[in-house]
């Protein structure tokens, strides 16, 4: 199996650089990308089955491996929704489908998102994993834009081993995340 452009990149030329910037030695005890969980939340897949098997389906087709359908864990009376009812789905990529999949999310579909800016660099979790969201599935080039019945968003975790926001924020800059000035 070939291995990702991104992959080859990180440790050729993005190892040296936080080596560097973060002044470390061990290569180990740098920064790195751990796994990139895609899920998409659907609130009407109690009214409406379809919904949910296609949000599915395009998830699967982006992602490469198959998507898990995600239950409800507690009832809760003012949206309509019992426990155990289906009402999403996820994906969780880690090793070369991770890394292909940063490399199709950073250099085509990020750049295809309607008057696109730059992500927020405020997004990190305080342990140094980045969130964002996208408004639609056909940024993607994966997804048939005539296959969309209905525009579903999607919610991008990558989450990392960095110590901190600052340590993430320079991974993901050195990995070349847009991220808004």
């Amino acid at each position: 199996m070939a291995i990702p452009t991104l992959l080859k990149q990180y440790r050729e030329e993005i190892v040296p650089v936080l080596k560097e910037k973060l002044g470390r030695t061990n290569v180990h005890s740098l920064p790195q990308i751990e796994k990139v969980v895609i899920s998409m939340g659907i609130g009407a897949a109690n009214q409406d089955r379809k919904r949910l098997t296609e949000a599915a389906d395009h998830l699967t087709i982006l992602a490469g491996q198959k998507s898990q359908i995600t239950r409800a864990r507690k009832s809760v009376a003012g949206f309509k929704l019992r426990e155990g009812q289906e009402i999403g789905c996820r994906v969780t990529l880690r090793g070369t489908r991770m890394y292909e999949f940063l490399e199709r999310l950073i250099s085509l579909a990020l750049p295809r998102v309607r008057d696109f800016r730059g992500v927020n660099p405020k997004a990190f979790d305080g342990a140094g994993n980045y969130s964002l969201g996208l408004n639609e599935q056909v940024v993607f080039l994966e997804i048939d834009p005539d296959s969309v019945h209905h525009a579903q968003g999607m919610n991008i975790t990558i989450v990392t081993t960095a110590k901190d926001n600052d340590e993430g924020r320079l991974l993901l800059t050195e990995l070349g995340m847009p991220f808004r000035k």
